[in-house]
């Protein structure tokens, strides 16, 4: 696979998309910490959840709060805010919290950040979504020179006041977590990335706008990190797309029948999001969206493979971790068979073990006549010897 990364990274990008609204939201959210220590069992690397506030479909509205109880029911997974809505909230409490969880997970927190994906959050608080990048911009800089400790902070904005503020404790992690910035079409979080050296979470990598400006947005990443004295690296670039996968594509198109319609109405008559709207009014027509467009796969693990490699071309040099997009498409026996054969077929298609399995078979099969021939030899030599030594032994007994 033509990445520079090693080892692509795995994981899952949960809102969480708990649809329709009519279900036991306290069953959903068990649902979805158990969704993580699956993936965390299957050996998947991360696990990034949301924060939201209205509509009534994204349900978790601190991350923080839940992973850290998620961290305490798994072993290994690190676990990401994608993303703590930034402009929300004031810097100094996002970084006292964010530092207590990384000390509780023991160095598995990940920290995303971004303007808030929903207009109906903003609304509520008062917020136009046009104040909500410069916002982001200006809070970002508070917030990492409290979490790196820089001095005593004094900072007024018409949002919040920081008057000599600090945290008392350093992160857990030296000398901080990973910390990453959400992209979806404009370069506003690409620039906030290279300004500041950190990670990007490209959430609308395979919508078509996306797509189209993926390996640019990387470009801008390198071009600010460059006039800023910053270091880039493609590993903490993560992509997110949707996907549910089964052992034929008939299948996996029949398991969607759950809950896809579902889905496609929330992201066309509540989600005021445009970047992410479901087209068609049919099944097949919203099926076939998401395939045909190339906005993710309803297929199989070969299908989920070639999207994979199709994001790795289009972003011009390779990225870090690919997260598949949590949604409640099928049912809960189907989804933890997509993500068991996920792991099992598709993740060791881009990573090492697979490259070395398969030229030991190939080292194996070059060898396999000239060494069974010797071996088939040397068996029969040792039939033929045992057989003469008990023959002679038979013989001196008589």
């Amino acid at each position: 696979m033509s990445n520079p990364v090693n080892k692509l990274r795995f994981g899952i990008f949960m809102p969480p998309f708990n649809s329709p609204p009519t279900q036991n939201p306290t069953t959903s959210l068990q649902r979805n910490i158990e969704t993580i220590q699956l993936m965390d069992r299957l050996g998947y690397d991360e696990a990034w959840v949301g924060e939201h506030h209205s509509a009534g479909t994204e349900i978790i509205a601190d991350p923080l709060t839940f992973i850290s109880h998620v961290g305490a029911v798994t072993r290994n997974i690190k676990l990401g805010t994608g993303v703590v809505s930034l402009p929300y909230h004031h810097p100094l409490w996002t970084a006292d919290r964010a530092i207590l969880v990384d000390h509780l997970l023991r160095g598995r927190l990940m920290l995303g950040v971004g303007p808030g994906s929903l207009p109906t959050d903003a609304a509520m608080i008062g917020l136009e979504p046009s104040a909500l990048r410069p916002a982001l911009g200006e809070d970002l800089e508070v917030l990492l020179r409290l979490l790196h400790g820089d001095g005593r902070v004094t900072h007024h904005t018409d949002r919040y006041d920081l008057v000599e503020a600090a945290t008392q404790l350093a992160p857990y992690s030296d000398p901080v977590f990973d910390i990453a910035v959400a992209a979806t079409v404009s370069p506003a979080g690409p620039i906030l990335a290279g300004k500041h050296g950190l990670g990007l979470l490209s959430l609308g990598a395979t919508t078509r706008e996306g797509f189209d400006v993926l390996g640019h947005h990387w470009k801008v990443v390198e071009a600010e990190a460059a006039k800023a004295g910053q270091t880039t690296n493609r590993a903490s670039w993560r992509l997110v797309g949707p996907m549910h996968i089964a052992e034929t594509q008939e299948q996996a198109i029949e398991d969607v029948r759950y809950g896809f319609d579902t889905f496609c109405d929330y992201t066309q008559r509540t989600l005021a999001l445009p970047t992410f709207r479901a087209e068609g009014e049919t099944f097949e027509e919203r099926v076939a969206w998401i395939n045909e467009t190339g906005l993710g796969v309803i297929g199989t693990p070969d299908q989920a493979i070639t999207q994979i490699q199709r994001l790795m071309d289009q972003s011009d040099g390779g990225f870090g971790c690919y997260m598949m997009m949590q949604h409640d498409w099928a049912n809960w026996e189907a989804t933890q068979r997509h993500y068991e054969l996920f792991a099992r077929h598709v993740i060791p298609a881009f990573q090492p073990s697979q490259r070395r399995l398969l030229a030991a078979q190939a080292w194996a099969r070059s060898r396999h006549g000239e060494l069974d021939a010797k071996n088939g030899a040397a068996i029969q030599a040792w039939t033929d010897k045992y057989a003469a030594e008990q023959k002679g032994e038979t013989v001196a007994q008589t």
